[in-house]
């Protein structure tokens, strides 16, 4: 079994490090993997939505820390989840809901437990890190969570028509999954209407397009550029889908 973390901490800030720290301390014969610590800051939905789309190549039996967290200390309780086989540990402010509401099987679980120390502003060090190397033990939840919680922010499981993330090549991941999709379809973004190709080589360099991308989302890219730069787009930036 493996731990897989999923953040908007930075991966060059401090604050991984201390989760890995904390990580190896309690279950130190368990794989740590970095699935990501640049999910887009502060915004849940858009984690959300990339959670659930990583989730689905992770292998079965994994657990996953997952932490986008402008929230944390306040009133919104932590909890744990096994959808399909998979645990995923983290706040419950919507960041788990994506991924919840497309298992095919889902299990929630409100943690009670609390560490005698648990600093206000870091719940993925104090609390979800131990609770994350619990389960990769076999040690939770038994004693330390109540079951059949249910989540308290549920964003559904329908896709979400804004780009969530961009990458360092300037590709813009959008929450359109693009099996939903017919190929003729035309991704309409900062007004202008891109046509599909299916690989970068398909198109001339400097040309936009969109593709269905590793993790099976719409992405919106350009051949040799950054379609970022070229379009001027951010996270959260509406898309919209033209169908023939």
């Amino acid at each position: 079994m493996s731990i897989f973390l999923f953040t908007d901490f930075g991966a060059a800030d401090l604050y991984a490090g201390q989760v890995k720290a904390v990580l190896q301390r309690d279950a130190p014969q368990v794989a740590v993997i970095d699935l990501l610590h640049d999910a887009p800051a502060f915004n849940v939905r858009a984690g959300a939505h990339l959670l659930a789309a990583v989730s689905m190549q992770l292998p079965s039996g994994s657990v996953t820390l997952a932490v986008v967290d402008p929230g944390v200390g306040g009133a919104r309780d932590a909890v744990a989840l096994t959808a399909d086989n998979n645990w995923t540990i983290g706040p419950d402010n919507g960041l788990l809901s994506v991924l919840a509401a497309r298992a095919k099987a889902c299990t929630c679980w409100r943690i009670t437990w609390r560490p005698e120390q648990l600093s206000a502003s870091f719940h993925g060090r104090d609390l979800f890190a131990p609770v994350a190397a619990a389960i990769a033990c076999g040690e939770f939840p038994a004693g330390n969570a109540e079951s059949g919680a249910r989540l308290g922010v549920d964003f559904g499981g329908n896709d979400l028509e804004e780009i969530i993330y961009i990458d360092h090549y300037g590709n813009a991941f959008s929450g359109l999954r693009a099996q939903n999709l017919p190929r003729g379809a035309r991704i309409v973004v900062a007004g202008r209407p891109l046509g599909h190709a299916r690989v970068f080589s398909a198109v001339p360099a400097g040309e936009m397009f969109w593709y269905e991308n590793s993790l099976g989302l719409v992405e919106i890219a350009g051949n040799a550029c950054s379609a970022a730069a070229t379009l001027g787009l951010r996270i959260g930036q509406p898309v919209a889908v033209e169908t023939r």
